[in-house]
């Protein structure tokens, strides 16, 4: 099992939820986050005083799937979360060695909420 990071642009999120449910990946952990990285501050007026803002909002997005959806969850991600800019965030893949279920007990890939189905259901609804 592998958990998948990903801290991206706000407009991203959407096109990656989307698909990702469409694919059969509906459970994600989502919050709103800010950073600095290479992207810089930007420096706004305000009320003739110069402020620089060096902490950019991000979206993070935390799911931990089966290690062969690893690359189907990347794909999507870098798909929907490129524009090319500095800023488009950035994608890291951690391993998880175990996880329990906590209503059941089950353990291990049993618990990963993967849903091959999804996709027909998204497309009935």
């Amino acid at each position: 099992m592998k958990m998948v990071i990903a801290y991206v642009r706000h407009e991203a999120f959407e096109p990656i939820r989307t698909e990702l449910l469409t694919l059969g990946f509906p459970s994600l952990s989502i919050s709103e986050v800010k950073g600095s990285g290479r992207q810089k501050g930007i420096t706004e007026r305000y009320r003739g005083a110069e402020l620089t803002n060096y902490l950019r909002p991000k979206v993070k997005i935390e799911c931990v799937v089966a290690t062969k959806d690893v690359m189907t969850i990347v794909d999507t991600i870098l798909k929907h979360g490129r524009t090319g800019a500095v800023g488009d965030g950035k994608v890291f893949v951690l391993p998880v060695e175990e996880a329990y279920r906590i209503r059941t007990g089950e353990s291990g890939e049993e618990t990963l909420q993967a849903h091959p189905d999804a996709a027909s259901a998204a497309a009935a609804g």
